[in-house]
């Protein structure tokens, strides 16, 4: 029993997945009362862009949190909610979801014991809770053991590991119901000030906003330092992201939107495949990429792609008169994506079925690694219900 009788202990597992990080945590070690269970959340993370008196990597890419509990559903194993916790307001927002962290979570499951092993793959079903889908996430396994080692890599991440595959069964109209939000395969945006500019939005895995590089004067091979200090293109994709979430009624007409308050929809710049140097100084030929894309996440280039955002690009690949669509020469059952530090590989099966898109399967190869067990501890006075109420974004 530990002696510090003034602070609330959480059990907690901290865990890399794919290109994210993020803590693992069992509902059934939390309060049950959803406001104060996020008050201890966001304590545990820390507040402010630092996230310097909490766990938290300062970052939205380590920001990132995983419930996880047995499962509500027939067909799964386990139960798994994502929460993206703001940088800067005390906002958890489960609005969106995460593939990369799905990897983790299955990595988990499988080491938990949620599960039992079978050689050579041991599929787990997730449920996601904030997408009502159910994710099978692939564990080798050889000798009745969790293979930890193996040559597979992914842009974003050192060395290399045993290839856990992601796979999104049914995930098109994820959040709206249509893979195809608002019908069209392109639409355009007006802005307040009258400029206008083509999209495609599509909802599968999560909801994407692609916009054109050349339209803003880009090639979209564009690193971190020439996108997050152009104000003026931040300024400008936040109001079609804005504009583009109203159109299909994720944002409200009259919400106050800011990158970190309103996850969704994300938007991504797009070009035609080019050759590029990463941020890492690595060259990536033409002939090694389909198309090249920029991934915008909490007001700030993603420096790698998100699995969820690969799948919308790959379903956007496959349906004519997209934009994404546009962008790619040849038409196969995989695309490969040039992002700022890499390549990624994403597999999509899709079916027409009348007016609607239907995504059956998306796949996407990752890499998982529990990194640390332990407690994060809080002040109890965290717990008490007259302190100030949380805003959750469900």
């Amino acid at each position: 029993m530990y002696s510090y009788k003034q602070l609330y202990r959480v059990p907690s597992t901290l865990m890399r997945g794919g290109t994210s990080k993020g803590l693992i945590l069992r509902k059934i070690d939390l309060p049950i009362q959803q406001d104060i269970r996020d008050r201890v959340i966001l304590k545990m993370f820390g507040n402010g862009n630092s996230q310097i008196d909490g766990i938290g990597g300062g970052t939205s890419l380590t920001s990132k949190l995983a419930l996880v509990g047995p499962p509500s559903h027939p067909e799964a194993d386990i139960d798994y909610t994502f929460g993206q916790v703001s940088l800067e307001k005390q906002v958890i927002d489960y609005k969106v979801t995460c593939g990369n962290m799905a990897s983790a979570v299955g990595l988990y499951a499988a080491e938990e014991g949620y599960v039992s092993l079978q050689e050579p793959v041991t599929p787990v079903r997730i449920f996601n809770t904030n997408t009502k889908k159910i994710i099978e996430v692939e564990i080798p396994v050889a000798d009745g053991q969790i293979q930890y080692d193996g040559d597979f890599s992914i842009a974003g991440v050192s060395g290399s590991g045993s290839r856990i595959m992601v796979n999104f069964l049914n995930s098109g109209g994820t959040f709206t119901g249509k893979t195809l939000p608002t019908g069209n395969p392109m639409d355009e945006i007006v802005l307040d000030d009258g400029r206008k500019f083509s999209v495609t939005i599509v909802d599968a895995a999560n909801i994407l906003v692609f916009v054109w590089a050349e339209d803003f004067g880009l090639t979209g091979t564009e690193l971190s330092h020439e996108i997050n200090g152009n104000v003026s293109l931040m300024d400008t994709l936040e109001q079609i992201r804005v504009k583009a979430g109203i159109s299909i009624g994720v944002i409200g007409v009259d919400e106050k939107v800011t990158p970190t308050t309103h996850a969704l929809p994300k938007i991504a710049l797009i070009a035609p495949a080019r050759a590029y140097v990463t941020e890492t100084g690595q060259a990536v030929r033409q002939a090694d990429v389909d198309i090249v894309s920029r991934y915008i996440s909490m007001g700030s280039l993603h420096r790698a792609f998100a699995v969820s955002g690969a799948i919308a690009l790959g379903t956007a690949v496959k349906i004519p008169g997209t934009l994404p669509h546009r962008m790619v020469e040849k038409h196969g059952e995989g695309i490969r994506i040039g992002h700022p530090t890499g390549t990624l590989y994403v597999e999509v099966q899709m079916k027409e079925n009348d007016t609607e898109w239907n995504v059956e399967r998306a796949g996407i190869g990752r890499t998982a690694r529990r990194l640390m067990d332990g407690y994060a501890y809080v002040p109890v006075s965290v717990l008490s219900p007259t302190q100030e109420k949380v805003t959750s974004q469900n």
